[in-house]
């Protein structure tokens, strides 16, 4: 049995062609280190989004490069604010510098802005806003971050993680929501660094390729504190590649604008409430056993995630797929939920 992954937010329709063509081109090499600085990559994302190369660092993955910024700001005796059940990493990358992670509760299943910034202390150094965020798919329009911003004291630098940018732009267009002004901030000279992935919609998250945008000096402290030699001779290759792929791009996120409204459409119908979606994927609460159903649905061939490891343990979180995959995870979630005891 062919297994359907719907739990990481990976790309359905895969890498872009473009980038399987350069990375193809590029095995040959792979005798060679890298550029450490991913040179061209960075000047491509200068151009594109209008700002110095010395204000872009690219790094192997967004993991690695929120615990380059854990490492480079927390220390023992310092803090970082977040909102509970925001991105997994976040813990993860504070506690290993040491610092202690602050969580704020949510509103409406969303970062409660006014409750995060009056958690600032003197000894806060970073606060981390996932727009959108992982797993909710809530999303903080633009307006909110601008006040936002303006109560956060110099001490403090500001993590805007974009991961799923190009599909809350667009949604934010079906919508007519203002959805971000994050790079206008950089270009301001605020204490805002902006975190981007290849791994969503350009579908490279198996070969670790993210980004930082970002002051200058700052950005340049955590080129310093990187691995050396991280993002390697093919996902440089294949990163510049896919961000020429306009097509691709499209495809990704067309399809999960319409099969979005599918999927909720399915489920809500099953009577489960799907929290509305800036994202590339679900946050479903089933008000029961979570762990239990995402067992039955993978024997069923489908794989989702059950979010107790996000503070949420009757929650699940299901990837938007192609318009087969999802039809076979709604077959098989009618099947599943009939004789689930979780309503």
């Amino acid at each position: 049995m062919n297994l359907i992954k719907m739990a990481s937010n990976e790309n359905p329709y895969g890498p872009s062609p473009r980038a399987v063509a350069a990375m193809r081109a590029v095995l040959a090499e792979c005798n060679f280190y890298p550029d450490n600085d991913a040179t061209e990559l960075q000047a491509r994302l200068a151009k594109l989004y209008q700002v110095q190369p010395e204000q872009v660092v690219v790094a192997a993955g967004l993991t690695a490069l929120l615990e380059t910024i854990a490492r480079t700001l927390l220390l023992p005796g310092l803090n970082a604010i977040t909102s509970e059940r925001s991105f997994i990493v976040y813990p993860i990358a504070t506690r290993a510098a040491g610092g202690q992670l602050i969580e704020v509760p949510m509103h409406d299943n969303g970062f409660d802005l006014d409750a995060i910034a009056a958690a600032i202390d003197r000894y806060t150094r970073i606060v981390f806003l996932a727009n959108p965020n992982n797993p909710t798919g809530s999303m903080v329009p633009a307006h909110e971050v601008d006040r936002f911003l303006q109560k956060i004291p110099a001490h403090v630098m500001v993590v805007l993680d974009e991961a799923y940018y190009d599909f809350a732009q667009h949604f934010a267009g079906l919508r007519g929501v203002d959805y971000s002004h994050s790079l206008d901030y950089v270009r301001h000279n605020h204490n805002v660094v902006v975190l981007r992935t290849f791994s969503k919609t350009h579908g490279l998250a198996g070969v670790r390729v993210g980004y930082g945008v970002g002051p200058a000096e700052f950005i340049s402290s955590l080129a310093h504190m990187r691995t050396i030699f991280s993002v390697s001779v093919l996902a440089q290759a294949a990163a510049m590649a896919a961000i020429e792929d306009e097509a691709h791009i499209r495809q990704t996120i067309e399809n999960n604008a319409a099969q979005a409204e599918v999927l909720v459409r399915a489920m809500s119908d099953l009577g489960y409430h799907v929290a509305p979606t800036w994202a590339n994927f679900l946050y479903c609460e089933l008000r029961g056993d979570a762990p239990s159903v995402a067992r039955r649905m993978q024997a069923a061939g489908v794989a989702i995630l059950p979010l107790g490891a996000y503070g949420a343990p009757t929650a699940i979180r299901v990837t938007i797929g192609t318009p087969e995959q999802n039809e076979i995870f709604v077959n098989a979630f009618r099947k599943v939920m009939a004789h689930a005891t979780v309503r």
